[in-house]
């Protein structure tokens, strides 16, 4: 079997299941990427009454966001080459990064 790219739009993707809209855009533009992180760690926290306890999260965050920059360079790249130039790695890496992060369908 051949497998094939996972290509989607995250924003486009969120937006038709109702989760962002413009305005959410918007504001969510005028944050850092640090901010974005801490804020969505913080929220997950509080609902377990500020314990992460058990999951390992330092030890997790590049799994996290390895995962996160790959969505995005399938996201705003036309091909293999252009993500794999957009991430700064080589071909090979960016195929063996998409199936390490199950970025493929089949």
């Amino acid at each position: 079997k051949q497998m094939k790219e996972i290509k989607t739009n995250n924003i486009n993707s969120l937006t038709q299941k109702g989760l962002l809209n413009n305005e959410l855009l918007v504001l969510i533009s005028n944050l850092t990427l640090e901010d974005l992180i801490a804020i969505k760690i913080e929220l997950a926290s509080s609902h377990l009454k500020n314990r992460l306890f058990g999951l390992d999260i330092w030890k997790k965050m590049d799994y996290i966001t390895k995962e996160a920059l790959l969505r995005v360079a399938i996201s705003c790249t036309k091909s293999n080459s252009e993500a794999s130039r957009f991430l700064g790695i080589s071909l090979d890496s960016y195929r063996k990064n998409l199936q390490k992060y199950n970025m493929y369908k089949e």
